[in-house]
């Protein structure tokens, strides 16, 4: 168990980027659809502070997620995420695509909660897999890091300490 928390911090100590799922990470996967057809998705104020703690760091963001969403996009821009890939079937192209616009190409931060996020648990770039712990099983047992906050539950809390801690950045203590 030691080794694994000493692997963990080693890992969290070299992110250079996060790469997000939205549905069932920054919101609790639920969709909601009023009468007129739109959308609302829950997400939580202190995922937001910790995006943006992160980002104060030198932390690169990015959101890479398989439905299309203006609230999404409304999201990322209030907490100022520039990459963003929303619609994609291919979340690792998706990826590869953000990198070629200049986000980091290294020593990346993977969270979601879903089979499709195997897509960028597998991408050579990942180094550090996260979830939360209502996630599906096969993810749950290849994340090296899962949270006890429940996806929409403000799980970047966790995760942005535990990186910034592993960093010596952590501005809190």
């Amino acid at each position: 168990m030691q080794e694994d928390q000493k692997m963990l911090r080693e890992l969290a100590g070299n992110v250079r980027g996060i790469v997000l799922d939205v549905d069932g990470v920054l919101t609790d996967g639920k969709i909601i659809y009023s009468c007129d057809g739109s959308e609302q998705k829950h997400f939580h104020v202190q995922d937001g502070s910790s995006l943006k703690l992160l980002s104060s760091q030198g932390i690169a963001l990015a959101i890479v997620t398989g439905r299309n969403s203006s609230v999404v996009q409304r999201r990322a821009d209030e907490l100022g995420i520039t990459y963003i890939s929303q619609g994609t079937d291919n979340k690792a192209a998706a990826l590869d695509q953000l990198i070629g616009e200049g986000f980091p190409d290294a020593n990346l931060c993977a969270i979601g909660d879903d089979v499709q996020d195997f897509q960028l648990f597998n991408h050579a770039a990942v180094t550090l897999m996260a979830t939360v712990p209502n996630a599906h099983p096969a993810v749950l047992a290849k994340a090296q890091f899962v949270t006890q906050r429940r996806g929409g539950d403000g799980v970047m809390v966790e995760l942005s300490e535990l990186i910034l801690r592993a960093q010596g950045r952590w501005p809190f203590d």
